[in-house]
């Protein structure tokens, strides 16, 4: 053992001494977790690669391997991955043979355990690279370790493994990068302690797949295609895919943690997306352009809803986990396997168009692909069988940038041929020859012009070259990964408990997991059937028995978001009953922070609702300028007018704002809005008003013991507020019970002391002013979420 300690020493010494002469400065990696399962199946064959590249670059390297096994048995492990590595099958044997035995010369295996270590490592590189006269050009430091031992590491490399100054350092990072956004904040500011912004580099695979790394250069190099077609106009959907067939069997412990929207939507897809969505850079290979336009595109995404996805789960999974965790038979696991999202943006470029994100275990085939589709206004008359592939408009068009396995089990960019022919590099990318047989999304092969590269890479390799060269848009940046999570946390905290599909797996599954877009979300195509349904499987209910009465009135009751969204329907079915009626429809609406998610809901899911006959009023306003942000108007402007198409003329704001002054009885703003409404609302009855109720009992701005507008004639009164800003414009109570429907909307746990005291009064509205509402000829609903009714 002495002897071949010696024998690697002389041998590891002798390599370094044949690249001293040329070299540009040394570069030192090290693999942290160098016997692990990652660097057996492609970090070791990855630095491998990038040395037959790099070897003769002028730059000198050695390899350090490191693992918390001790020295010897660690030494065995990894000789025994190193002494399987292949060349590219377009190397030559001989100097492949070559590059093999230097490799393994320059690469040693340490044991990085304790702080003594690191710096021993430290001192040997030091050593090596004096006694053989080079400069230090920089260090990889790749951690192929779990992340809970990240700051550790970070810490002893930064206090005793840093290389001198003007040399590099590059510190290479492996998911998961959190597991919500709380944990990605936490551990990013751990990290940033210690290195640099541009010293860490987070892996994402995804993007060193060479269909995926190709959108960019493909969107740049076909910009005089694109640039017309590549938008809201033409654009009718863009799907990205990865389906597996595999389960999580093996992997519960993980998969329990983190489910298949953070292991691939929240990191894969989303890359994949911004890559397509976002705008181009003036120049792609310029990093901080690349990155810069990245994050605009997450700007622009609207959030999440419980209803932007699906999910499922396949059968077989609740028992793996019981198996491997050693969890109880009543164990119930709310984890999805399977996950379709709908993703939408309000960018000029792609507003309205849906992004559809789908990924899951378990499925019938194993693929992965990004697919634009385009619109198509074509009829072809004659049919298909005559129809030419290059000429006919008819057949679908699109853009496929494909992954990987699947039909063509080969990476590969497709686009059809009645689009345009592709403008690809020859040096990387070759036109495959159409295989006749072959079918991808219902279209024969030679419908496409298709290209598959020259030399197929793995995407470490290509992630390890890029880590060399130093190319930070090939990896996730500190904002880039705190915007991510910030788009998708809220979407996995309103699906933490919600019910799966339950689906067999594999082909079986048949048309179980199709979904479609509905009112702006998606649901299942078909109803689960009843056998999938484990009557001994008691899934968590997002529902409540609630009464249906609240003050002799209907009450709808769920937890907020259900609320909002049946609500915003109840509206939508109003408006459609009030303009088929009498040809339009006007609604009352109250400020406050209770409508806002109302008021987005109605922006980004009613597609159908007939804004063009709708008159928008408001019950109720702050005496402030309606560019205050106080505004109530300036708060549904903000919210809802800005994304509706409702008329210019159809919006009604209350005119608080008069001659340079706020709310002056000689300005007689309250006798204007309401000749406007009696001029223009039927016997002054607005179809719907909408309501709050604070926790004093005021409703609009009617407070406890108003002298104005309890009762009375039906008018528009000033009023006094006990907070700032005190005065108000409001809807009179006996104006707001005219109308034919009064809709009241009560969230949130601060509310379940008035909701509970409103149960039990009676008609006293100088004490409760919302309980003098009560529609004379009209209908009163309650809309109260679970915290307010039951705390």
């Amino acid at each position: 053992e002495m002897l071949g300690k010696v024998l690697c020493t002389v041998l590891f010494m002798g390599a370094l001494q044949s690249l001293a002469e040329a070299s540009q400065g040394h570069i030192s990696v090290v693999l942290l977790g160098a016997t692990g399962d990652l660097a057996k199946k492609y970090l070791w064959q990855g630095l491998f690669q990038l040395y037959m590249d790099q070897v003769s670059s002028g730059h000198s390297f050695t390899f350090h391997g490191a693992a918390l096994t001790a020295l010897e048995p660690g030494q065995r492990l990894m000789f025994d991955v190193l002494k399987d590595l292949s060349c590219p099958p377009d190397e030559a044997p001989d100097r492949c043979a070559v590059l093999k035995d230097q490799f393994l010369k320059l690469s040693q295996y340490h044991q990085l355990k304790t702080a003594e270590n690191y710096t021993a490592l430290n001192r040997e590189i030091e050593t090596l690279l004096r006694q053989e006269g080079l400069e230090e050009a920089g260090r990889i430091f790749y951690f192929s370790v779990p992340p809970f031992a990240y700051t550790e590491i970070a810490r002893h490399i930064n206090s005793s493994c840093r290389p001198p100054a003007g040399a590099w350092l590059r510190v290479v990072l492996e998911k998961p990068f959190g597991h919500d956004l709380q944990s990605a904040q936490q551990l990013a500011a751990e990290l940033t302690g210690f290195f640099r912004e541009e010293e860490m580099y987070r892996v994402d695979h995804y993007l060193g797949k060479q269909a995926v790394a190709h959108i960019l250069p493909f969107r740049d190099q076909n910009r005089q295609f694109l640039d017309a077609i590549w938008n809201r106009h033409h654009v009718e959907r863009v799907e990205i895919v990865l389906k597996e067939t595999v389960d999580a069997k093996g992997r519960t412990s993980f998969y329990e943690q983190y489910g298949v929207i953070r292991d691939v939507l929240q990191n894969h897809l989303t890359e994949a997306l911004m890559f397509l969505i976002m705008e181009l850079p003036a120049n792609v290979s310029r990093a901080e352009e690349v990155l810069q336009h990245k994050l605009q595109s997450f700007q622009s995404l609207w959030g999440l809803e419980k209803h932007s996805a699906v999910l499922g789960q396949y059968q077989a999974y609740a028992s793996q986990v019981q198996e491997e965790l050693q969890e109880a038979q009543d164990y119930v696991s709310t984890t999805p396997t399977f996950a379709g999202v709908l993703i939408r943006s309000d960018s000029l470029r792609w507003e309205g168009v849906p992004f559809l994100l789908t990924s899951g275990k378990a499925l019938d085939e194993r693929v992965g692909y990004a697919r634009v589709l385009f619109k198509n206004r074509a009829y072809c008359t004659q049919s298909e069988t005559l129809r030419d592939a290059g000429h006919s408009q008819c057949k679908a068009k699109q853009i496929i940038f494909y992954f990987g396995h699947g039909a063509l089990d080969t990476p590969a960019v497709l686009v059809s041929r009645n689009l345009f022919r592709p403008v690809m590099p020859k040096d990387s990318w070759k036109e495959a020859v159409a295989q006749t047989d072959l079918n991808i999304f219902g279209q024969p092969l030679s419908d496409y012009y298709v290209y598959s590269p020259v030399k197929e890479r793995d995407a470490y390799s290509v992630l390890i070259s890029n880590i060399y060269h130093g190319r930070k848009d090939f990896f996730i940046t500190t904002e880039n990964l705190l915007a991510s999570w910030g788009f998708w946390t809220p979407l996995l905290d309103s699906i933490s408990h919600q019910p799966l599909r339950l689906y067999p797996g594999g082909v079986e599954n048949q048309h179980l997991l199709d979904f479609e877009m509905v009112s702006g979300g998606l649901a299942f195509t078909l109803a689960e059937p009843a056998k999938l349904l484990n009557p001994s499987r008691q899934m968590p209910s997002d529902f409540r028995a609630i009464q249906s009465k609240f003050r002799q009135s209907p009450l709808v009751s769920a937890w907020p978001e259900d609320l909002i969204s049946q609500l915003a329907s109840d509206i939508e079915n109003t408006a459609s009953r009030s303009v088929a009626r009498s040809g339009q429809f006007h609604l009352a609406l109250s400020g406050g922070s209770s409508p806002v998610i109302l008021f987005q809901r109605l922006a980004r899911h009613h597609y159908a609702f007939p804004w063009k006959h709708t008159h928008i009023w408001l019950v109720d306003e702050r005496c402030v300028p309606l560019t205050d942000t106080e505004s109530n108007f300036f708060s549904l402007h903000n919210h809802l007018l800005q994304s509706v198409r409702v008329p210019y003329f159809n919006i009604h704001p209350m005119p608080v704002h008069l001659n340079q002054r706020l709310c002056v009885e000689e300005d007689r703003g309250t006798e204007l809005y309401a000749k406007d409404i009696v001029a223009l609302v039927a016997n002054a009855s607005f179809d719907l008003v909408l309501l709050g109720v604070g926790t004093d009992g005021h409703t609009a701005s009617l407070f406890p013991r108003s002298e104005n507008g309890l009762e009375g004639a039906p008018t528009v009164v000033l009023t006094e507020s006990p907070v700032k800003p005190h005065q108000r414009m409001s809807l009179s109570l006996p104006l707001i019970n005219k109308a034919r429907q009064v809709f009241v909307l009560v969230l949130g746990k601060g509310k379940h002391d008035i909701t509970t005291l409103l149960s039990r009064v009676g008609h006293e509205p100088r004490k409760w002013p919302i309980s003098g509402v009560s529609p004379g000829s009209g209908q009163m609903v309650w809309y109260v979420d679970y915290e307010a009714l039951l705390g």
